[in-house]
C-alpha cells in the first residue's frame, strides 16, 4: 500500500520522499552505534549522489560521503549479487584512513584479531561487561562465503524472513575490526529492496532501532548467546519494520507540504536566510523561533531578523504564535 502511494506521487515528489528516507536511514543507522553525523552534509551527499536538486547544497565530510555510498551502493543495485570485494569495497568507504577514531583497524579486510578475540564489552576498564564474543577471525573467510553463497541464493524464504535473518547472521560474525552493524543494517535494507522489488526507499528499520537502540542490543544479546532458535529476534524486527513502515506515513505528510510549500513561496523569498531559518521550520524546528534565535542562526543582527520575519509575515508564509513581547515567536502559516 505504500509503495502504492507513493507511485501515485509523481517523479519529483517520490524522488524527495526517497532521498528524505535514505538520509534517515544513514543518520540513524550511524546513531545506533554512537555516531552522530551532520544532517545538511548526509542530505547534500545524498543529492549529489543521486542528481536531485536541493536549496542549500554544503560541502560533507568523507565520513559522511562512505557511509552514504554504502547506503546507496546496497539499496540503489539491489539486485547485483553480494560478494566479498563488495563488502570490501564497502568496508573502506567506511574507513579509508584505516582508522575508527585513534585505533588503527584492518579496512577493506576480515579482521585478524591480533589484539585478541572480538567483543562487545560494556563498563569500565576495571568492570567491563561482555555481552558478545564473535567466532574466531580464522574461520571468517570460511564463514562468510557460506553467508554470501546464502545471501545470492534463491531460497524458499520469505523475503522479509531472510532480510531479518541476513541482518543477525551478518553481524553474529562480525567479520569486520569496526562497523559491522551499519553493515549488516545496509545488507538489511538490500535484501529488503529485493523484496519490495524498487531501488527506491520509502521507510527506515534503522529509525526505529535507534528509538528502541537499548532493546536492540539486548534482544541481539540474548538470541546470539541462546540455543539458535532466533524467533524472539525475528518477531522484534518484524515489530520494528512494521513501525518503520507506519512511521513514513508522517514523513510523506511532510515531504508533499514542503514540496507544496516551496512550489507557492520560493519567488517570494528575498534571501538566503530566509530560506535556510523555514527549511528549518519545515523540517521541524527544536523550541520556539523567536528574533533572538533567527539572529543567532543566522548570524546576523536582531534588526535585521525583525526585517527578515516582518517581510515574511507580510507575505502571509510566518505569523505571529501566542505570546507577545519578549517571548514572541513565529511559526509557519499551513
Amino acid at each position: 500500500m505504500l509503495i502504492g502511494k507513493m507511485d501515485s506521487l509523481g517523479f519529483d515528489l517520490k524522488n524527495e520522499a526517497s532521498m528524505e528516507i535514505i538520509s534517515q536511514d544513514v543518520m540513524k543507522s550511524s546513531e545506533i552505534e554512537g555516531e552522530l553525523l551532520n544532517p545538511a552534509q548526509v542530505r547534500s551527499s545524498i543529492a549529489v549522489r543521486l542528481g536531485v536538486d536541493i536549496p542549500g547544497i554544503v560541502p560533507s565530510d568523507r565520513n559522511v560521503d562512505g557511509i552514504v555510498d554504502v547506503m546507496l551502493d546496497a539499496t540503489q543495485y539491489f539486485s547485483n549479487e553480494l560478494n566479498i570485494d563488495r563488502l570490501f569495497g564497502w568496508h573502506h568507504a567506511m574507513f579509508p584512513s584505516g582508522r575508527s577514531g585513534l585505533y588503527k583497524i584492518v579496512s577493506g579486510g576480515w579482521r585478524d584479531d591480533a589484539n585478541g578475540p572480538m567483543q562487545v564489552v560494556s563498563g569500565s576498564f576495571t568492570r567491563q561487561k561482555v555481552h558478545f564474543e564473535a567466532p574466531s577471525a580464522a574461520i571468517i573467510p570460511r564463514e562468510m562465503q557460506f553467508f554470501i553463497d546464502w545471501f545470492n541464493k534463491s531460497q524458499d524464504i520469505d523475503p522479509v524472513i531472510k532480510s531479518a535473518v541476513a541482518h543477525l547472521w551478518f553481524v553474529t560474525l562480525h567479520p569486520f575490526d569496526d562497523g559491522n552493524g551499519r553493515i549488516a543494517r545496509a545488507i538489511a535494507d538490500m535484501q529488503m529492496a529485493r523484496a519490495d522489488g524498487v531501488a527506491q526507499r520509502f521507510y527506515s528499520v534503522s529509525s526505529q532501532i535507534q528509538k528502541e537502540r537499548k532493546a536492540y542490543y539486548e534482544i541481539l544479546e540474548r538470541t546470539q548467546k541462546g540455543d539458535l532458535d532466533i524467533t524472539q529476534w525475528l518477531e522484534w524486527f518484524l515489530l520494528r519494520l512494521n513501525d518503520a513502515i507506519q512511521a513514513s506515513e508522517s514523513i510523506l505528510r511532510r515531504v508533499i507540504f514542503k514540496h507544496k510549500f516551496w512550489d507557492e513561496n520560493r519567488a517570494k523569498i528575498e534571501n538566503k536566510r530566509q530560506q535556510l531559518m523555514l527549511e528549518k521550520l519545515i523540517d521541524g524546528f527544536e523550541g520556539n523561533l523567536t528574533t533572538a534565535k533567527w539572529a543567532k542562526i543566522t548570524k546576523s543582527s536582531t534588526d535585521t531578523a525583525l526585517r527578515d520575519i516582518n517581510d515574511l509575515i507580510a507575505k502571509n508564509i510566518l505569523l505571529k504564535a501566542e505570546g507577545g513581547g519578549r517571548s514572541t515567536n513565529y511559526e509557519l502559516v499551513k
